[in-house]
Formats: structure tokens, C-alpha cells, sequence
């Protein structure tokens, strides 16, 4: 049977209930007589019309103040202030309030897997930040001790052990600074100061910063032409400075001995597209969606081993967001990988 609106409901359960009154009551009333009589049918059928109102105006107040309380309790469950439940009893009113209840039920399963994988997230940058302020902790916890225990006397160790500790500090500092960064963009209190300049300038003066870091593992840092005429954008320097030597510092730490680093430049109309291309170890596609995620690292003994916070990706994509730009990367394993962002052209 097709499902009926509460109106239809109630009409239905009147005429079956004033029906059935008034066939016992004909019966009674013949069975009394004898015989039929006319006398009765006028009063009979007021009855019949005046209960037959009264039943079903009883009933459909019942079903409306039922669904109506199921309403307030759907609108007060989704935090809807203000809003008054507009029910009409003609339509299937009841269907509508199992297709309430169930979009309420998937809403609710989606905000549940959404709370669960933030906790899971939470866990795992917890679990990521203890390790990486443990490490130069325990390391200079360790130095400052063995110089305590005697070392500090040994000419020819102390003044090693002392180098070792400041390296472990210079890491924890590191470490503190990019969190800070990346709190302050997150909370928006980190103000961009757009100016106009030559991306493809400051891109040679990050290469020459990294070049000795370059060379250390014989890459090679290029631009794709080292002619290549100014493009101006419009942006916060430093902060595009700072996506600049992050990519590039990745693509050190994530590259083959005598591998290659290449810096490219593409006009987009309104914007321009920046590459930084390595042909390094690259990775499979599970690594992509989430490399941009704070401590989130390829390979893990390598990027440590380069003296990586985790955290340089996570600082490029925050700012390049707060440009209102786009970030992509795009890699093989084995080949390489390429990370391109856009700029306004000034």
C-alpha cells in the first residue's frame, strides 16, 4: 500500500469509526421498532456529520502535535534557532520525517568519521613531535653530561662535544621557529606584505645560498635558462623566499649523488607557474596526498639524516595557501619528483 499523509489517515479512521456507530446504532434502533421508521434519519445524520468532525479533528490534532513534536526534536538536534517546524497535513508527512531523521543520521556518521580521523591526527603529530624534540634533547642532554663527568678537562674532546651540542640546538631551534610559523599562519595572525619583485632574481640568490649544501652531495642547481628575463610578481617576499629554499633544501635531501635540481618558470595569463624539478628518489603515489602534512616524511632515515625538521613542506603549502595560490606535486618513484606553485603576476 502506498504510504498515506496523516490527513488521509485520519479521514479514513473516521469513516471506518462513524461507520460502524452508525450501523450498530441503525440496528439497535430497528431492532427495537420492529420496523423502519423515518423518525430517526435526520437526527442520525447530524450525529453522523457531528461525530465524524469531531473524531476526525481529534485524530488529526493527535497525528500533527505527535509529528510536530518529532519535528522540534529533528530542528533542536540540528541547532536550527528560530525555526518553526511548517507542517502540511496533506502531504506524506511521515516519509518526510524518516528522510529528516535519516539525512540527521548521515550527517551525524560523517561529523564521527571526521572527529576520528582528527583524533588520529592529533595522535600522530604528538607521537611525531615528541620524537623530534626528544632527539637533540637526549643528544645535548648527553654532551653537557659527559663534559660534567670529566670531559670538560679533555682539551681534546670538549671543545668537539660543545660543537656537537650547539648543532642540536641549532636543530631544536629550527624545529621551534616552524612551529611557531606554521601556528601563526594557521591562526591567521600572520600578516602578508604583497610587494612587487623579480621571482626570477630571488631564485638565483636562493640557488647561490644552496650551493654548498648542493655540493656536498655533488647536485647540480640550475635555472632552466640562466638568461631568463625578470618576471615580476606580486607577493610576500620572504615568505616566497622561504617556499623557495624549502623546495629546493627537499630536493637536496630527496636527491641522487650527482643528480640535478632544475628551477622552471611558465606564464599562466594572470599568474605564473614555478617548478622545482629534482630527478631524485621520487615516490609512489600513497605519499602524494599526504606530503604535504607536518612531519610527514618519504623516507625517514634520509630526511632525518639530512637534518630535517619535517616540517618544510608543511610551511610551503600554508603559505602559498595564505597567497590564495595553488601547490602541486607530481612524482615517479625512482625518476623524480616536481612541486609547482603559482604567483599573481604583478
Amino acid at each position: 500500500m502506498a504510504a498515506q499523509s496523516p490527513r488521509t489517515l485520519a479521514i479514513r479512521a473516521t469513516a471506518i469509526i462513524t461507520g460502524s456507530v452508525l450501523f450498530a446504532s441503525a440496528a439497535a434502533w430497528y431492532a427495537d421498532l420492529g420496523e423502519y421508521s423515518g423518525i430517526w434519519l435526520l437526527p442520525a445524520v447530524v450525529a453522523l456529520i457531528a461525530s465524524f468532525w469531531v473524531i476526525y479533528y481529534s485524530i488529526e490534532k493527535f497525528l500533527y502535535d505527535k509529528v510536530k513534536i518529532i519535528y522540534k526534536s529533528i530542528h533542536r538536534i540540528k541547532s536550527t534557532p528560530g525555526r518553526k517546524p511548517d507542517i502540511d497535513m496533506r502531504q506524506n508527512v511521515l516519509d518526510e520525517v524518516n528522510k529528516e531523521v535519516m539525512r540527521w543520521a548521515e550527517d551525524r556518521a560523517r561529523d564521527i568519521q571526521s572527529l576520528q580521523e582528527k583524533d588520529s591526527f592529533r595522535r600522530e603529530f604528538i607521537g611525531n613531535l615528541s620524537h623530534e624534540l626528544k632527539t637533540p634533547v637526549f643528544n645535548i642532554q648527553g654532551y653537557v653530561l659527559t663534559l660534567l663527568d670529566g670531559a670538560l678537562e679533555d682539551k681534546e674532546n670538549n671543545r668537539n662535544f660543545l660543537i656537537k651540542a650547539a648543532k642540536n640546538l641549532d636543530r631544536l631551534t629550527t624545529l621551534l621557529n616552524e612551529l611557531d610559523a606554521i601556528t601563526r599562519i594557521e591562526s591567521g595572525s600572520m600578516e602578508l606584505k604583497v610587494t612587487r619583485f623579480d621571482i626570477v632574481e630571488m631564485s638565483r640568490d636562493v640557488i647561490d645560498a644552496s650551493e654548498q649544501k648542493a655540493k656536498e652531495k655533488n647536485i647540480t642547481l640550475r635555472l632552466k635558462n640562466q638568461n631568463e628575463a625578470p618576471i615580476y610578481v606580486l607577493a610576500d617576499k620572504p615568505r616566497i623566499e622561504q617556499v623557495l629554499t624549502n623546495l629546493i633544501n627537499n630536493s637536496i635531501a630527496y636527491g641522487n649523488e650527482g643528480g640535478e635540481t632544475k628551477l622552471r618558470f611558465y606564464d599562466m595569463d594572470e599568474n605564473v607557474l614555478i617548478e622545482v624539478a629534482d630527478n631524485g628518489i621520487g615516490m609512489t603515489d600513497q605519499h602524494m596526498p599526504r606530503v604535504f602534512e607536518r612531519f610527514y616524511r618519504v623516507d625517514k632515515s634520509r630526511s632525518r639524516h639530512e637534518g630535517g625538521t619535517g616540517l618544510g613542506l608543511a610551511i610551503v603549502k600554508h603559505i602559498i595557501d595564505a597567497h590564495e595560490q595553488t601547490i602541486n606535486v607530481r612524482s615517479t618513484e625512482g625518476v623524480g619528483s616536481t612541486f609547482s606553485f603559482t604567483l599573481e603576476k604583478a
